[in-house]
């Protein structure tokens, strides 16, 4: 997990905000679950918003330096589990 949180912190989250990519929060396990997993959360205009942004991150050539370097011994990620969240009407947070 330190490598990733390097490769987060140092270069993911810059290259992100470039592709038009909205960092919003990044979390790692205290209590309960893997200690070795790191959540976040992304914000995007919509979906077609989503979709070229994303399309942009993985075709950048930063992006593609930075995550073949990083893992020059190995794979960094091991599983990754997206998901689209709606606000409820209730929310604090829309």
């Amino acid at each position: 997990l330190p490598a990733l949180q390097a490769r987060f912190r140092d270069h993911t989250l810059g290259i992100f905000e470039r592709c038009g990519i909205k960092n919003v929060a990044y979390w790692t396990n205290s209590i309960g679950g893997r200690s070795d997993e790191l959540w976040y959360v992304l914000a995007f205009d919509d979906m077609a918003q989503r979709d070229e942004a994303w399309a942009t991150f993985i075709s950048d050539p930063e992006w593609r330096q930075v995550r073949a370097a990083s893992e020059e011994d190995g794979p960094l990620v091991h599983h990754i589990e997206n998901r689209i969240l709606a606000p409820t009407d209730y929310s604090p947070l829309q």
